[in-house]
């Protein structure tokens, strides 16, 4: 018999750097686009389906160019709105937008 570990991703709180990574930009772009309810932080996904979720995301950028500047007014405060807070929280958090001497 084959035992196989199914791994699955521990939640955007749980993310090293507050969410600051290319993972938690994509689950808040998710919210922005009504793909996942805002606020959920996809714990206990899968890896097949983070790549849907990366798929989805990706195709509801698609007629925007991948651009926030060409977003509806909606979306685009929506957006805004997301990644401000995100922002705040992870500098509450102890995150730093800087560079350290490994990246």
């Amino acid at each position: 018999m084959i035992h196989t570990r199914t791994h699955s991703y521990a939640g955007m709180d749980q993310e090293e750097n507050h969410g600051m990574t290319m993972t938690g930009r994509i689950i808040r772009d998710a919210w922005v686009f009504g793909v996942l309810p805002e606020g959920d932080g996809f714990a206990g996904k899968s890896a097949g389906d983070m790549q849907n979720l990366f798929e989805a995301v990706h195709q509801a950028w698609e007629p925007y160019g991948q651009l926030p500047s060409r977003l509806p007014t909606e979306l685009a405060e929506r957006h805004a709105r997301i990644h401000a807070e995100a922002v705040h929280k992870a500098k509450a958090a102890g995150w730093s937008a800087e560079l350290g001497e490994d990246d």
